[in-house]
């Protein structure tokens, strides 16, 4: 039996990923295999990358919102953030473990990455919990990566901005729709840390001296400001949330430099740099998904797939249900970027026929996808946590489990409801 050349394809892209190669490139090659092996031009990969990357606005939202990210973790918005969160919820029982979560709540409103977070806020928080051996370095890190994953859900959000791009939904409702999930995900997590911080003993932080909360709201506000005047500029129809991300860069840029005078122009540099390299990473992935894409679109694998799951005559909630179980394993083995550019386009044809709204779906993705960051093996935000505190990986992913679960029973809840990403879309226009 002869191989077709879409299965050889696969299998190129397959050995290439396993030999080293960057997933990006391993599409770009194997696709580039694909068609030799088809007898079409290997110049419609070009056609693709530049037609997709430079015919796309909605892209420039991704480098921008990474800058806006480095800028405030290097600037000393994080320090003052965390201030501000220690008199909001440091004085209940585990105390530090509620900061942790609601200053990622908050810093979801800024930077959109789930990485960004965990790196800007672990570094400072990690060290505050187990100061004087008040909290294990396992337990620190394991709620870190956890309240990390809010960040993308709560906009702006960058996994919500290139699944626009691949679904062809409203990035502005999408962002809208992840603000209940995002807030549902951040009381979750303190209930847990609350019955995990009474069943251990956890300590209960000194209250902050009311003559100190005026001083400390006052130096948090101007990092308070920026999700205030991002969602406000959007959603009053001031700006499109391409033009949000470059304002929330300018904003971060000026809070750091001008406003804190926490940012000398050695550490600007240092952060172009670093946005600039992790940009890069982003692109190559895109334009590598973009060939495959036309090459799975050539094959008509969507239609394919979706005449497949019409023979099973499945509702809406059956789909739906079907869909988180194949990301939440799919989380276990790829990163989340390469999920929503590969496999979700295949998801997605199903999806409409099915009726089932993309902007509901499109969160519902996003959340399994966040939560793959979390599940072994390849838990990407488990292993920036355990290179940071250099605990052994399983010990983490023990301490991680509980709000795991949690995070599992706010996804079943925003897929059993409609209505908890639906909303607040519809309150402002949403017709979908």
């Amino acid at each position: 039996m002869t191989a077709t050349p879409f299965t050889l394809c696969i299998i190129v892209l397959i050995a290439l990923a396993t030999l080293g190669l960057p997933i990006g490139l391993s599409m770009i090659g194997a696709s580039l295999f694909y068609l030799l092996m088809a007898g079409l031009d290997p110049g419609t990969a070009a056609e693709q990358i530049l037609n997709g990357l430079y015919n796309s606005y909605v892209l420039l939202a991704v480098p921008l919102f990474i800058l806006a990210a480095d800028l405030m973790n290097t600037g000393s918005l994080t320090d003052r953030l965390l201030k501000f969160c220690l008199v909001l919820v440091g004085r209940f029982r585990g105390g530090l473990g509620h900061v942790n979560v609601v200053a990622n709540v908050i810093f979801a409103g800024m930077s959109g990455s789930a990485i960004a977070d965990a790196v800007g806020i672990g570094r400072v928080i990690i060290g505050m919990m187990t100061r004087g051996g008040r909290y294990p370095v396992t337990y620190a890190a394991a709620i870190t990566a956890c309240a990390a994953i809010i960040g993308p859900i709560i906009p702006p959000s960058i996994p919500m901005v290139i699944y626009a791009l691949v679904a062809d939904a409203s990035i502005g409702f999408l962002f809208l729709g992840g603000v209940i999930p995002g807030l549902m995900l951040g009381v979750a997590f303190m209930v847990m840390n609350s019955l995990i911080a009474r069943r251990r003993a956890y300590p209960v932080e000194p209250p902050v001296p009311l003559r100190d909360v005026p001083k400390l709201t006052l130096d948090a506000f101007p990092a308070l400001l920026l999700p205030i005047i991002l969602l406000f500029g959007i959603y009053g129809g001031v700006m499109t949330p391409t033009e949000g991300a470059a304002a929330a860069a300018a904003y971060a840029l000026l809070a750091a430099a001008l406003i804190y005078r926490a940012l000398t122009l050695r550490q600007l540099y240092g952060v172009l740099l670093s946005s600039a390299k992790a940009t890069t990473s982003v692109g190559m992935l895109i334009a590598g998904a973009l060939v495959f894409n036309y090459v799975v679109t050539i094959e008509n694998i969507p239609a394919s797939v979706a005449q497949f799951i019409g023979g099973f005559n499945l509702t809406k909630l059956a789909y739906l249900l079907l869909i988180n179980a194949i990301l939440l394993l799919l989380g276990c083995l790829l990163e989340g970027t390469t999920i929503l550019l590969v496999i979700v386009p295949i998801m997605i044809p199903t999806a409409k026929a099915l009726g089932i709204d993309l902007v509901h779906f499109g969160v519902v993705v996003v959340v399994n996808v966040m939560i793959g960051l979390l599940t072994p093996p390849f838990g990407l935000l488990l292993f920036i946590v355990a290179n940071m505190t250099g605990q052994p990986l399983a010990k983490i992913v023990r301490e991680c489990v509980p709000f795991i679960a949690a995070a599992i029973a706010v996804l079943a809840i925003i897929t059993f409801v409609p209505e908890t990403v639906l909303w607040l879309p519809r309150v402002f226009g949403y017709k979908g």
